[in-house]
């Protein structure tokens, strides 16, 4: 046995060694801890808006936490930002080599077409994308002089010399394949060279690499607290990073293909008026998921799930459940423990930080094509996932139950986002239009 075959042996013993011991401390589980849990109802969410302007397959789009703006990018060579109020582009006063200064238009040209991310920065003041041209633009929508610039090309992103065995592909493996902002000054982007970066904007160099996947990283995803992401790749795993050490933290498994999209469970704090089981209160304005879940409602304290008598003193399963339903109207859920991601093996999976564990599977039998974007509503009950078939399906996160259909796209669904307020959802379709759903 040559030395290589030795140590996949050993690392494989080490994977199962790994699984054993998440195995010994899982004292319970989240179908049996939600066992008394009603399904959500059926969720029929209505085509409100639709935005036309792209001439070619929409690759992403981002909202910006106005809840208003959303900026999208297409293989038309556009970076179109939307308002989806009145399904307006904005306009833009263009700053390049082919548009003068005074031109004012709808859209950013790209210098590239190939393009496979987009990303709206926390503050509005800033755009990114980027894709086969191995580079991340990023563009200033509120300069000095009222023009729209490029800002920085962030070009480093290379392939990998360490990974041998990967196949040949018709391009440099170095191209981008997601981008989330930090603030105004940092930027993570990842890439098919197999590694995460933390930039620096104001001088365009690289802080942090993130090594250790085996495969393309295909998407990110952000803590809501800036200090930790998350990484889907090729490799079929998910990574969690600590951005402050440069540290892999967390590596979760199950998935039989590649990871291509990532949803972070946000820390977000709800109107007093949002309907939560048991608290008897009721709005005409609730968020998506934040609606009422077809348990029995009580005018006193919601009562908590069997063996939960202290809060602290729960297991992490049942702490999940237990901050999904019984806090109080004004406390914060979803809190940035948990993670879900979507493959190419046609399932999502919900994954909890805390108790390092796979929670459920989201897969149904009839489905039979990749998972290819996600999004959890504002309060985690609901998960949005765009699939190769067109559709958008909606899953009840607790029960793992399809409880709806998105329908209307003619091509691919590329993407998906929910507002920051949680009062809409858009997709956008390889049929070149965006629509805004609620």
């Amino acid at each position: 046995m040559g030395e290589m075959e030795e140590l996949r042996k050993e690392a494989e013993s080490l994977k199962d060694d790994i699984t054993a011991a998440r195995k010994a401390v899982q004292d319970a589980s989240l179908q049996d801890t939600v066992s008394g849990t009603a399904v959500v109802g059926r969720v029929q969410l209505k085509t409100r808006k639709t935005l036309r302007g792209h001439l070619a397959k929409i690759y992403a789009m981002h909202w910006s936490t106005d809840s208003k703006l959303c900026v999208s990018a297409s293989q038309d060579g556009k970076l179109i930002v939307w308002d989806t109020y009145t399904t307006n582009k904005v306009d833009l006063h263009i700053h390049t080599s082919t548009v003068p200064s005074s031109g004012q238009v709808n859209a950013i040209p790209l210098k590239s077409s190939w393009v496979m991310t987009c990303s709206y920065a926390p503050s509005g003041n800033m755009v990114a994308c980027g894709g086969l041209d191995n580079m991340c633009s990023i563009y200033n929508l509120k300069g000095k002089d009222g023009n729209v610039k490029v800002m920085r090309e962030l070009a480093a992103h290379t392939a990998d010399p360490h990974i041998t065995d990967r196949p040949v592909v018709p391009y440099d493996p170095g191209y981008l394949s997601c981008c989330r902002f930090l603030s105004d000054a940092e930027i993570i982007t990842s890439s098919g060279d197999c590694t995460c970066v933390l930039w620096d904007i104001e001088t365009g160099s690289q802080k942090t690499v993130f090594a250790g996947h085996m495969g393309d990283c295909m998407s990110l995803g952000v803590s809501p607290d800036f200090s930790t992401f998350i990484s889907g790749a090729c490799d079929c795993t998910a990574k969690l990073w600590d951005i402050r050490e440069g540290q892999c933290r967390q590596t979760f498994s199950g998935h039989e293909s590649d990871i291509n999209a990532i949803g972070v469970m946000k820390q977000t704090r709800f109107m007093s008026s949002v309907v939560f089981p048991g608290t008897g209160s009721e709005s005409n304005r609730t968020p998506l998921g934040g609606g009422d879940s077809g348990a029995s409602r009580n005018t006193g304290s919601p009562e908590r799930p069997a063996g939960s008598d202290h809060g602290p003193e729960l297991s992490s399963i049942l702490r999940l459940v237990w901050e999904c339903y019984c806090s109080g109207a004004n406390k914060f859920f979803p809190n940035g423990n948990a993670v879900i991601t979507g493959s190419d093996d046609a399932t999502c999976k919900l994954y909890d930080l805390r108790s390092d564990q796979e929670l459920i599977t989201y897969q149904d039998s009839s489905i039979m094509c990749g998972v290819t974007s996600l999004a959890p509503s504002l309060s985690g009950r609901l998960i949005l996932a765009g699939y190769d078939d067109f559709n958008c399906n909606i899953w009840d996160s607790l029960k793992a139950e399809r409880v709806g259909v998105l329908a209307g796209h003619d091509n691919r669904v590329s993407c998906i986002g929910v507002s920051a307020d949680g009062m809409a959802c858009c997709t956008g379709s390889w049929d070149s239009f965006l629509k805004i759903w609620n």
